[in-house]
């Protein structure tokens, strides 16, 4: 199984389990947001989203200090973070719908988001805010566009015992 597939699988599994809205899309976000899974940042300290400790959101167990390259101004730089450590993955997924939650009183973006009726538009949406990179959504929306068969096949409804199955095969 190719690291990509196995991120994917893990990563969808673990969405639906933090209860995410679009877990096949945020599978795709986490991807990018962890360089597959690795990242030190997600190796550490189980974060796939880049999500910071200073949101004010999410405690997780713990902060990990790491610098972190930020879009500002036209150009990128690097500065000093405190990262939310969390459980496992369904825990960062889970942190990471909390965020969105608390947050769209004070970014409409996020409130939208919530509100989407497709995983393209939630993204879209979000991105106009999670990250610096003003072009996040597009490289979130090429990783779905070129997993889109098995994301399809991730998205059916499992199967008693099939996230068991399926977890194990993605840890395997």
């Amino acid at each position: 199984m190719s690291l990509e597939i196995e991120f994917l699988t893990h990563a969808v599994v673990a969405a639906r389990q933090g209860g995410h809205i679009f877990p096949e899309m945020a599978a795709c976000e986490a991807a990018l947001e962890s360089g597959w899974g690795r990242s030190l940042l997600a190796r550490e300290a189980n974060n796939l989203f880049g999500q910071k400790q200073d949101s004010g959101c999410t405690e997780g167990i713990g902060t990990l200090a790491l610098p972190t390259r930020e879009y500002f101004h036209g150009r990128w730089v690097t500065v000093d973070a405190g990262w939310v450590k969390f459980p496992d993955w369904a825990a960062a997924f889970a942190g990471r719908m909390e965020i969105l939650r608390a947050l769209s009183v004070e970014f409409p973006d996020y409130a939208h988001a919530l509100q989407a009726s497709t995983p393209e538009q939630f993204v879209q949406l979000v991105s106009e805010r999670w990250s610096t990179d003003p072009e996040r959504a597009r490289k979130v929306l090429l990783i779905y566009d070129e997993h889109k068969e098995l994301l399809a096949r991730l998205a059916a409804p499992p199967a008693p015992g099939a996230i068991a199955s399926l977890q194990g095969a993605a840890v395997a």
